[in-house]
């Protein structure tokens, strides 16, 4: 396998830039539905389940996350919930904190 040779920075910035614009993205559809606690309505269905990977691995790499206030409130909605707090990476075994 051949080495991209790519210094850890422009791997970084490659990421947050394509995590946000999948996030900027998600936000403008999450705006055109009816407000609720989660990504649709006020029950937390897949949608929810696979955003939440996604927020903690933007977190990771400094994501700007300011222009998706819908997106982050259903995150934290997520959040507080104990089947999703037990499933966050700190919560896992295998976590490299």
């Amino acid at each position: 396998m051949r080495e991209l040779k790519v210094d850890e920075e422009a791997k970084n910035a490659w990421y947050r830039h394509w995590v946000t614009v999948g996030l900027e993205s998600f936000e403008r559809e999450l705006a055109r539905l009816p407000q609720g606690n989660f990504c649709f309505g006020n029950t937390p269905t897949l949608a929810d389940c696979c955003l939440v990977p996604q927020i903690f691995n933007g977190k990771r790499f400094n994501v700007d996350f300011s222009a998706m206030p819908r997106t982050m409130a259903a995150f934290e909605s997520c959040m507080e919930l104990p089947a999703f707090q037990r499933a966050q990476p700190s919560a896992c075994p295998d976590n490299e904190a």
